[in-house]
């Protein structure tokens, strides 16, 4: 709410930095509609495995994992979900599937919020859709185990007010004309953040959130890959810009610019990929392994070679084997472990 109640929103310095990257985003935007007209079958590929990806990914950022057999199982709503952490995969799963089929037709408001984050517990005994009952803190946990707190949300209290005073700001700036779609959305899932107003979810609220606003405005990107698992692969960066722009919020004082960089940062790498995997998928021969060189590129930290597969849906599992196999000849990434579940990473050269 901060960030509107005072028309932060409006005065809030732009650098051309900024300007830019919400230019190259549109310009994205703009030939959407192109590869949903001519590549519809790589579009629902694409669609899958983002799905997949995003509940995945959106669920371990908050320690949620699950083995990929149970995981697929999940997504695909084949089994249903035996502990707790199935029954949070589940719920996430389908709250996601909501937004994809009725976006158009979900306001934002506080009900909605309350809703989405109830029908993200429902297959677990838990306060979902209320309002924290008791004040949280947001605490950084040191490498000795120690923690420390890095900042204090809007108290319980205060929590139904402040959310109905961020919708209210988000409506009053949503046409379009005033405020960026795109920054409008940032200024919203920080403030989100920085009100927490659940005592649990926060995070994968604010990422549903996001996902609602950007399609909404017809930023559909998110659909077909997983702005989830970037965020997830950029994780230290979320964490220093949240940190950094959180600052003074609660004097009016913060500076939205660097959740700003941020967010527009994950939004253009994913339309990046957007076009990188639905523009090379029926190219000639070694289009393929030069796509899986491409996602490898792409990863921030380490992988598998299941998540890789995952993000190349037209691609074979050997292809992609074979490929690893000759980046690793080449000296341009490693490989951890042994078996299934062993984790590769870059040496630092580029793969292509």
């Amino acid at each position: 709410m901060m960030s509107f109640r005072h028309h932060e929103i409006l005065t809030a310095p732009v650098p051309m930095a900024v300007v830019n990257l919400v230019a190259k985003i549109n310009e994205f935007k703009g030939r959407q509609q192109l590869y949903q007209q001519q590549s519809p079958q790589v579009l629902d590929a694409l669609q899958q495995a983002a799905t997949i990806e995003s509940t995945e990914s959106s669920n371990r950022i908050e320690g949620i994992v699950l083995p990929e057999k149970n995981l697929r199982q999940i997504v695909a709503n084949a089994a249903k979900p035996a502990n707790r952490s199935e029954g949070e995969v589940a719920g996430y799963r389908d709250v996601l599937a909501t937004i994809h089929a009725s976006y158009p037709h979900i306001p934002l408001t506080p009900n909605t919020l309350l809703q989405l984050h109830r029908d993200l517990y429902k297959y677990v005994p838990s306060e979902g859709g209320k309002w924290k009952s008791s004040d949280n803190t947001i605490d950084e946990v040191h490498s000795d185990g120690t923690h420390v707190v890095r900042f204090r949300p809007v108290s319980a209290f205060d929590t139904p007010r402040a959310v109905a005073e961020l919708c209210e700001g988000h409506s009053k700036y949503s046409d379009g004309q005033t405020v960026s779609p795109l920054l409008l959305t940032g200024a919203f899932v920080l403030d989100f953040l920085c009100i927490h107003p659940f005592l649990d979810g926060n995070g994968r609220i604010a990422r549903l959130a996001t996902i609602l606003l950007l399609y909404q405005s017809g930023y559909d990107v998110g659909r077909y890959i997983s702005l989830e698992r970037i965020i997830e692969q950029t994780k230290e960066s979320y964490y220093d810009s949240l940190s950094a722009s959180s600052e003074g919020w609660h004097e009016g004082r913060h500076s939205l610019l660097p959740w700003w960089e941020y967010f527009l940062g994950v939004t253009l790498a994913a339309y990046r990929e957007f076009e990188s995997r639905a523009g090379t998928v029926d190219a000639g021969r070694g289009a393929k392994s030069a796509l899986v060189r491409r996602m490898v590129d792409g990863f921030v930290g380490e992988f598998t070679l299941s998540e890789l597969s995952r993000i190349c849906p037209h691609v074979s599992r050997d292809t992609v084997r074979n490929v690893l196999e000759t980046l690793r000849a080449e000296g341009k990434v490693e490989c951890l472990g042994t078996g299934r579940s062993a984790r590769w990473r870059k040496t630092g050269r580029s793969s292509r």
